[in-house]
Order: structure tokens, then C-alpha cells, then sequence
């Protein structure tokens, strides 16, 4: 059975397999004939959905039960869509769009899908990457990872020039997310030095500058139309500003035809218009790839080799030139809509080389599992060489932001004033695993002090790193899991209390909290997910049955 990988895109989804012949990743393409699929949903009526470009130019007659973006939705608490009258969730919506990708592949090829990589963000967290997951298990799938799309895009670009060993910058602009990564290539090795990025920003930000645009330019020629507030209008200018922005990828100038309630403008954008309105969209991604590289350094990479240009909206022109100039380094592409599902497809052989391969004895040590490599290969699909190529090859990342817990901190007297008898506190997120640091980590320890005297209980919360860059303010963290020590003695206030820290190879927080004086143990271990298993059945029978 073969194994699948799968870039679950804000904007475009697509799935790729090794080719059985050649042992290179190819894409499937869907049942239009296109490689990629917009990942959009039209929830057409209770019993019935559509996925992809037919639920995308929906959106302009009935948005109202049109979802897109729903990846910037993954992970996040309390989102919940309805649709007549049932509800769904991100995960849910996702799901769909995954099922839609099978589909394509049991129409297109005959062949069954079961076992896939799933693409993540390289900064997405513990919470967004388990709804990657529960996204998976809703569709019926067998998840075998998730892995980073600038992991997924360096293992593709490794394939097609192998040999070198060459650290490498990933710019990775989609539709919806981007990030920045720095990773090393060493002997078909990928280890990821650091990474960095935005939920929130994408190519759909740039189709939202283009929209606004065009709305403006009919407004004032047609200041009679009442397009002013009009919803429908920018809806239907949103879908043709991505054909626009594109066009400018390849001409200087484009035009479009703008019409409402019987009166049309056409209207011009040139290319260094288009530039110049959406600057300061390419400039917060020049300033987080500053701080990637920056963050390099201070990790010993003095030299980026290589600029890997990934994500469909890189095709600007303008990405490639202020980049080059920003990096010194000339940028290169290799199938930027595509690397990412074809990495994913050979991290898939990966993974299942690496655990059918390789069992480890009751020492730890490594020895060789029951099924061979040609066994594997055959049921896979794929050519013998891919699989010894596959299991030789070792795949290091990071921890993708910050991880810590919430405590109470005694303020600092203000200048000039009296210190108090009892000095106010305030509240403060203090991280023991910190961002970029390589996976699996060791056990990270740190001891704090009950908050106040005769105290019976203890919360242990778990906080994850929010915004862009770690901060010790709570509203810059998300509370992602928490756990509480009862039964205690009246301890004294700063009672002694280890917290310790450990995250897996696959993302997987284990937290320990042991109260000293009486030995009492909270462990957590958090793979998070608002969702528990009941609901995960409940979701998948519910999307089952929608056709």
C-alpha cells in the first residue's frame, strides 16, 4: 500500500506518491486535470458539500456557507462554524478538503489512500499540529507524521541535486501562512537550524490589497452605483484579484472589467503599483526572514549557500529581486506549488522505511525489524534504491516556539517610592523549552515557589508562545493544558516546586510538576487537541456521510 504525502495548503491543497518507476515524487493530479485544488468547502445543503474550484466561485452567489482559510483556524480554541444547522469545526472543514484529495486519487488512479505525511507550517505549535492530525483521522486516514513544509520542500530540492552539503534559507510565502527557515543539508541528512513566521500573512493579503483596490476605482468613477457598502461587490472582486495579481507576475500591466448593477469600469493596475501598495506586506516578510537569519547566527551559520523560493506566491517578481538583495544570495525555485506535497510523498517512505525497518531491542539499540527493504519496496510501490535511500537519510527540527508556565512574580517597587510591606505581583509566562531548540529536547528543570502561605493546592499551567517572538506576558502566550497537585499539607509560600520540560522528535510536550516536601507528582503530557476521541469518531461518521 502505498504512502501518500499530502500539502494541506491555506489557499491550494495537493497529494503526491514516489513513482514506482523512476522512485521521484509525482503529483496526483485532481479530477479536473489540475495539480493543485483550492481549499475552499461550499456546505451546499446538510447532506451535500463541494470542494475545491466549484465551492470557490460559489463564494460569489452564496459566501455565507463558503469556508476558506480555515487553516489559519487550526489549533485555535472555541471555533466553531454551523452550516443548516450542524455545526463543524477547522478540523472538520479540513477533513473534507482532505477527503476531496483522496478522491481525486481513487478516481484518477484506482488507487486506495490509507497511510500520509501531512504538511505543517514550520511554526505551527502543539495545538495547530494535532489538529493537523485529527483533520487526518476524520478523513479515515492513517497519519503517519505531519512534518514542516520547509522540511518537506528541503528534502525535495535535496533529491533533485544531491551530492552537495549546503545550508539553505526556505522562503516559504502560500496563500495564507508564511515562514522562514534555515536548514542544513549534510550526505542527504535535513536538519533544521531555525525557523520563523506568521499565521497571518499570505498571498491571500495580497489579493485583499488588489480587491480593495479595484473597490476603490469603481467607487470613485461610479459614485452613483451605491457600491459603497456593498459585500457582494468585494466578494466577487476577491476572486478576480488573484487572476490579476498573477497576471502581474508575467506582464507589466493588467486590466479588469468591473461591473455592478448594470455599470462597468475597466480598470489598469500596473505591476509597480501592485509593488508599491503591497510593500509593506513583503516588508514584515524581509523582517521575519532578518530574524531568522539572525537567530542562524547566533547558532553558528555564518553562510546561506542557497535561497529556496517555496509557496505559490513567490512567483512575484518582486519577492525574487528584494530578496536577492536583502540576502546577497540569487533565490531559486523548484516547483514552488508542488515541492511541498512531493517532499511530503518522500518523507512518507521515510517514516515507514524508518519504522518497519528498524526496531529497537530492551537496550535502546537498533536492529534490523522482520520485513526487508524489497518487501517494503513492493508493498509500497516504490523501487528498492528509494527505500535504502529513504532509511539512510536522518531528519533533525526544532521546537517550533516557546513553551512554559504562568507563575506570580512579585513587581518591582516603583522609583521614588516607598517599598511596600507586601509587594504587588503580577502574572508572567516563564518558558523552559525556548524556540529553535533541536528535537527530541533533553529534560529542561526549573524551580519555583509556592505563591502563598497555608497553600493546599497547585496549578501547573502550560503555556505556548503566541506572537511573533517570545515575550513573558500572558497575552502574548496561549494557555494550551494544565493540571493541578492536590492534597498538600499547608505549605509555606515559596515552598520548593520542579517543573520539568521535554518534547519528543514528533512534537509531543511531556510536563512534570513534583512538590518537594511531600514527593506528590503531576505528569501531563499534551498532545493538544480540543477534541477527545468520541468527538473525533462523531466528527468522521458526520463527514462520511456528506457527499
Amino acid at each position: 500500500m502505498a504512502a501518500f504525502g499530502i500539502d494541506l495548503g491555506t489557499t491550494y491543497s495537493c497529494i503526491s506518491r514516489v513513482d514506482g518507476s523512476t522512485g521521484e515524487p509525482v503529483i496526483i493530479p485532481n479530477e479536473a486535470g489540475e495539480d493543485t485544488t483550492p481549499s475552499v468547502v461550499y456546505f451546499e445543503s446538510a447532506y451535500k458539500v463541494q470542494v475545491g474550484a466549484d465551492a470557490k466561485n460559489v463564494a460569489r452567489t452564496d459566501p455565507d456557507h463558503v469556508v476558506a482559510l480555515i487553516k489559519r483556524d487550526m489549533g485555535r480554541k472555541n471555533v466553531q462554524l454551523n452550516f443548516h444547522g450542524l455545526p463543524y469545526t477547522p478540523e472538520s472543514v479540513s477533513a473534507l478538503i482532505l477527503k476531496d484529495l483522496v478522491k481525486s486519487v481513487s478516481r484518477t488512479t484506482g488507487e486506495t489512500v490509507e497511510s500520509v505525511v501531512i504538511t505543517v507550517p514550520a511554526y505551527f505549535g502543539v495545538a495547530e499540529r494535532q489538529a493537523t492530525r485529527v483533520a487526518g483521522e476524520i478523513a479515515g486516514l492513517d497519519v503517519i507524521n505531519v512534518i514542516e513544509e520547509p522540511v518537506a520542500a528541503a528534502m525535495y530540492y535535496g533529491l533533485l541535486t544531491p551530492g552537495a552539503n549546503r545550508t539553505i534559507l526556505v522562503y516559504d510565502l502560500g496563500g495564507g501562512t508564511f515562514d522562514t527557515t534555515v536548514i542544513k543539508l549534510v550526505d542527504g541528512d535535513v536538519t533544521v537550524v531555525c525557523t520563523d513566521g506568521s499565521h497571518s500573512l499570505g498571498g491571500a493579503d495580497w489579493d485583499e490589497a488588489v480587491a480593495t483596490y479595484l473597490f476603490d476605482y469603481f467607487v470613485a468613477e461610479e459614485p452613483g452605483a451605491g457600491a459603497e457598502d456593498s459585500e457582494e461587490l468585494l466578494q466577487d472582486l476577491m476572486l478576480v484579484a488573484e487572476k490579476l495579481k498573477m497576471s502581474l507576475s508575467v506582464r507589466q500591466t493588467a486590466e479588469q472589467a468591473i461591473s455592478f448593477r448594470g455599470r462597468t469600469v475597466r480598470a489598469q493596475l500596473s505591476r509597480a503599483a501592485f509593488e508599491e501598495m503591497t510593500a509593506d506586506l513583503l516588508e514584515q516578510t524581509l523582517e521575519i526572514t532578518d530574524r531568522t537569519l539572525h537567530t542562524a547566527r547566533e547558532k553558528g551559520v555564518d553562510k546561506i549557500d542557497e535561497v529556496l523560493l517555496v509557496g505559490g506566491s513567490t512567483h512575484m517578481p518582486i519577492v525574487f529581486t528584494r530578496l536577492a538583495e536583502r540576502v546577497g544570495v540569487t533565490p531559486k525555485r523548484k516547483e514552488p506549488d508542488l515541492a511541498v506535497a512531493k517532499g511530503a510523498a518522500l518523507f512518507a517512505v521515510h517514516e515507514t522505511a524508518r519504522t518497519r525497518l528498524t526496531a529497537a531491542d530492551g537496550n535502546g539499540r537498533g536492529r534490523r525489524a522482520a520485513v526487508s527493504a524489497e518487501r517494503l519496496a513492493d508493498e509500497l510501490g516504490v523501487p528498492v534504491g528509494t527505500i535504502e535511500k529513504m532509511q539512510g537519510r536522518k531528519v533533525t527540527t526544532v521546537v517550533p516556539r516557546a513553551f512554559g508556565v504562568i507563575v506570580l512574580e512579585d513587581l518591582p517597587p516603583e522609583p521614588g517610592k516607598p517599598e511596600p510591606e507586601e509587594p504587588a505581583m503580577h502574572l508572567v509566562v516563564e518558558h523552559l523549552l525556548h524556540a529553535n531548540t533541536p528535537l527530541p529536547t533533553e529534560r529542561v528543570t526549573k524551580q519555583f515557589g509556592t505563591a502563598v502561605d497555608n497553600q493546599r493546592e497547585i496549578r501547573i499551567e502550560i503555556w505556548e508562545q503566541a506572537g511573533d517572538v517570545e515575550s513573558r506576558q500572558p497575552t502574548d502566550n496561549t494557555n494550551i493544558g494544565e493540571g493541578l497537585i492536590k492534597r498538600l499539607p499547608p505549605l509555606k509560600k515559596g515552598s520548593p516546586v520542579d517543573v520539568t520540560f521535554q518534547m519528543t522528535e514528533g512534537g509531543k510536550l511531556f510536563v512534570e510538576a513534583k512538590e518537594l516536601h511531600t514527593g506528590l507528582t503531576l505528569n501531563l503530557e499534551l498532545q493538544i487537541g480540543e477534541m477527545t476521541p468520541g468527538q473525533v469518531a462523531d466528527a468522521r461518521d458526520a463527514v462520511s456521510r456528506l457527499s
